[in-house]
């Protein structure tokens, strides 16, 4: 019998989570979708994995057994498809790198055009990720290397090396009340509702919010996006304020959003980084010199 990883997935998050309702967000799919997975799962085995119950979902005994062995499957399955994928990439002599959205600013076209002009034959696939994943999928194996603003979650397992920093600013509505300021104390924004990054992106939405440089201030959240163009629309909507990189006044102008210094607040960084086990991979390495010696 053969079971979908979908389908496991989709019971993992429930078994860990306790119930439909936090493991439909986690999975950003709807509670009746999930639902349905789950128990056509419980078909497919021809058992009750859950019981059901207002207080939530509990594991049945042989739910219990599939919880314990269904992450180790998951984690053979997602190394087996990661150590596939980077086999067919090296085959066609393509390096995917992905980034976040103007992670390396204008340097990134001198990258790739040095890497081009040392790897002859070879391409760079750029790969932009969601805010939703601060890595930009290096995490995950689906890319080899990535340009990325720092700190993000799972930093620590990569080697990461830093390319520059630049000065943070402040997005804002064209009409509120402190735009026509050409500079604005970040403690003055402090009590100002912020559009924030999804909460699962840890100490990256952390760092886009300042909440290390609040002395103690709550943040107060006005939206969550995880696109550019949402990001810029819930500004220009008024429903929060934004923390960006001085460079978001370049790549994201945009009628109805204002972009103004702020003090008070440390800079974003930039850094490439890879995966512990690529120190040996000749063009991973080629890569990250070209991002040292041209984007640095």
């Amino acid at each position: 019998m053969d079971v979908d990883t979908r389908l496991l997935r989709s019971f993992v998050a429930v078994a860990e989570e306790g119930g439909v309702t936090r493991a439909a967000e986690r999975l950003y799919v709807s509670q009746p979708a999930l639902t349905k997975q789950i128990k056509q799962l419980e078909r497919r085995l021809g058992t009750p994995l859950f019981t059901r119950s207002r207080a939530g979902m509990t594991l049945t005994g042989p739910g219990r057994v599939l919880a314990e062995r269904a992450p180790e499957l998951l984690a053979r399955w997602d190394a087996a498809a990661r150590e596939t994928r980077r086999a067919a990439g090296r085959a066609a002599r393509v390096l995917r790198v992905g980034f976040l959205a103007s992670a390396a600013n204008e340097a990134t076209p001198r990258i790739v055009a040095e890497f081009a002009r040392r790897r002859p034959g070879w391409r760079a696939d750029m790969r932009q990720a969601a805010w939703s994943d601060p890595s930009a999928g290096l995490i995950d194996g689906d890319v080899d290397v990535a340009l990325l603003r720092l700190p993000f979650p799972g930093q620590e397992a990569l080697c990461v090396e830093e390319l520059f920093d630049e000065p943070r600013c402040v997005a804002l509505a064209a009409g509120h009340p402190l735009a026509a300021r050409e500079r604005i104390a970040f403690r003055e924004l402090w009590d100002e509702p912020f559009v924030a990054a999804p909460p699962e992106t840890g100490p990256w939405r952390d760092h886009w919010l300042a909440a290390d440089e609040r002395e103690g201030r709550p943040v107060r959240v006005g939206a969550v996006t995880d696109q550019p163009d949402e990001w810029l629309s819930a500004i220009a909507h008024g429903y929060g304020v934004a923390l960006a990189p001085e460079s978001a006044a370049r790549f994201y102008a945009r009628p109805g959003v204002v972009y103004r210094a702020v003090s008070g607040v440390s800079p974003s960084r930039v850094g490439v980084a890879w995966g512990m086990g690529e120190e040996g991979d000749s063009v991973v390495g080629e890569f990250v010199r070209c991002c040292l010696e041209v984007g640095g």
